[in-house]
């Protein structure tokens, strides 16, 4: 039996926590239970708003720091980091010490640290102000839903976690759409300014209202720490694989083998040392269940399908020289997407809707990439409106059913299969973005050098439209170069700039190509698997309620 570290409050049936850890569910006024949904709302935007307007404004922090394309990729790489491994040991913590202890620590150190930034500056600073940022990131999505839970009565929970969970999605539209106030003088100070002043607002709305207690427990073990000492270099090792793959490339640096073969040793012996602990950490024998390994590809691939919009559609636009100011209105609509998936998902939440809410964001996922298929490079962010919104919507609709179908499998077998399933969402959803990102960039790569090259091999000066075409461009320069040799060259220099701009839209066409594929094989195995377990159900069901007679035969 757990042992108890502090008494507990003699609760109504009602007010009782769900978990150690949770927060118990007292009766609040309607002005209360206000505030508990703001506070949720602050916390979770602040838990990655700071990374998303890194994201969104990379190339303007490289070139004002002085930062190599490779060193900026460290920045947001640093986060996914620590978020992914800190999130080991959330769960426990929380357990036995309260999340508020934690998110309490990491929100005061992000903002210390990024205040410092502000003060020193550098690449060193930069990435430790983004993996101090994962550290406080980890704690804040929690501590979101657990506020909003507080926000509605015990009725609603399913509601409200879908609501809660959701509301870190909102930061990279918020972020898109704040960032060209926040460089009006264009420098990158006014971005960590606005991030330490976040952190200390929710900081302060954390500590003036508090969430209602919960039962704290003796939860840690020493060989938890090993475990944690194990994965958190093993996971940040195959994050920087993934971050750092395409922008070194991925056959061109030894140092990054040696990363994923780390890597590889490093989970392999934490999950050994798990698989034969009596407390385990990691329930590894559930993870190899059919049920959770399908769980696993599911929650991996749908969150692959989103980076459909941060490569595809955002790439494409900076391609063709669309910059944040241009792409502000898209990620309004971006953000208005986001609202309404989560909206739709809490309203029409119960446990008979989760699966088909999940197989409907496959399909806009589909549906989203069908529709980009074709673009031009005469496309400009309005022509993206109605595809985003769907990728929005679809984004804002999977993520608290996948969360709700997780616990729910988790529950079954007990409180302790639930750090198993944080952990799993963490790395899927983690390391399914990532790869994503990573993958689809390096085919997109792939497909203009290949685009490239057959669009040059057709550019024979001895051709009467390439010899046009070479005129033309060369007469821009008409009026600033009087040298026809040198305007000539410049014409070339134009045309073979136009060369690579027209190869790039046409491997982004093979990006949303292989997106809309990819979808729709997802959707098909979704339905199939989906379809195989309401058949399975049905018949448990008949046999429940017509048992076969005594002596016949079984099947």
């Amino acid at each position: 039996m757990a042992q108890l570290l502090r008494p507990t409050p003699n609760w109504e049936e009602h007010e009782k926590p769900t978990l150690p850890g949770s927060a118990s569910m007292p009766y609040h006024t309607p002005a209360v239970r206000l505030a508990y949904g703001l506070v949720a709302i602050l916390v979770g935007i602040t838990g990655g708003l700071g990374n998303a307007l890194v994201s969104a404004n990379l190339p303007t922090i490289q070139g004002q720091l002085g930062l190599t394309p490779s060193e900026a990729t460290w920045l947001p790489a640093a986060y996914i980091m620590v978020n992914i491994t800190v999130n080991l040991l959330v769960f426990k913590f929380r357990q036995q010490y309260g999340l508020r202890l934690f998110t309490e620590i990491g929100l005061a150190l992000y903002a210390a640290v990024t205040v410092l930034h502000l003060l020193v500056g550098g690449f060193t600073m930069a990435v430790a102000v983004r993996a101090v940022s994962g550290f406080a990131a980890a704690a804040a999505t929690t501590l979101s839903m657990l506020y909003m839970l507080q926000a509605a009565p015990r009725a609603y929970t399913g509601k409200m976690v879908v609501i809660g969970v959701g509301i870190p999605q909102l930061a990279t539209p918020l972020a898109w759409l704040l960032s060209p106030t926040l460089l009006v003088y264009g420098q990158w100070h006014n971005l960590y300014l606005f991030e330490a002043g976040l952190a200390l607002c929710s900081l302060a709305a954390v500590v003036v209202l508090k969430l209602p207690p919960g039962i704290h427990i003796k939860v840690f073990e020493k060989l938890d720490f090993l475990t944690f000492a194990l994965m958190a270099p093993g996971a940040a090792m195959m994050v920087a694989v993934l971050a750092q793959g395409y922008s070194q490339w991925w056959f061109d640096e030894p140092w990054l083998a040696y990363l994923a073969i780390g890597a590889v040793v490093l989970l392999s012996a934490a999950f050994y040392i798990e698989h034969h602990r009596e407390n385990p950490l990691i329930q590894t024998r559930w993870l190899v269940t059919p049920t959770m390994l399908r769980f696993i590809v599911g929650a991996f691939l749908i969150r692959f399908l989103t980076t459909e919009q941060t490569v595809g559609a955002v790439g494409l636009l900076r391609v063709l020289g669309m910059g944040p100011d241009q792409m502000q209105p898209l990620f309004g609509v971006i953000l208005l997407g986001t609202i309404a998936g989560i909206a739709a998902s809490a309203l029409t939440f119960s446990p008979k809707t989760l699966i088909p809410q999940i197989i409907v964001a496959i399909i806009l996922f589909g549906t989203a990439a069908a529709i980009d298929y074709g673009r031009t490079s005469l496309d400009r962010p309005q022509d993206f409106y109605f595809s985003q919104f769907l990728v929005a919507l679809g984004s804002g609709m999977f993520l608290g059913p996948l969360v709700l179908l997780g616990i729910t499998q988790a529950l079954k077998f007990g409180p302790n299969y639930v750090i198993t399933f944080t952990v799993v969402l963490s790395m899927t959803q983690t390391l399914g973005g990532l790869s994503g990102s990573a993958l689809l960039s390096t085919y997109q790569l792939h497909r203009e050098q290949v685009y490239s090259s057959d669009l040059v091999s057709q550019l024979n000066p001895a051709d009467p439209q390439v010899a046009q075409r070479l005129q033309l461009q060369g007469g821009i320069y008409r009026g600033t170069i009087a040298d026809p040799a040198l305007r000539a060259a410049q014409g070339a220099a134009l045309l073979g700039q136009i060369t690579r701009r027209e190869a790039n839209v046409r491997a982004y066409n093979d990006v949303f190509a292989v997106s809309g594929v990819l979808a729709l094989l997802f959707l098909f195995w979704s339905l199939f698997v989906a379809t195989r377990a309401a058949i399975r159900d049905r018949r448990a069901a008949a046999l429940s309620t017509n048992p076969a007679p005594p002596g016949a035969p079984s099947s």
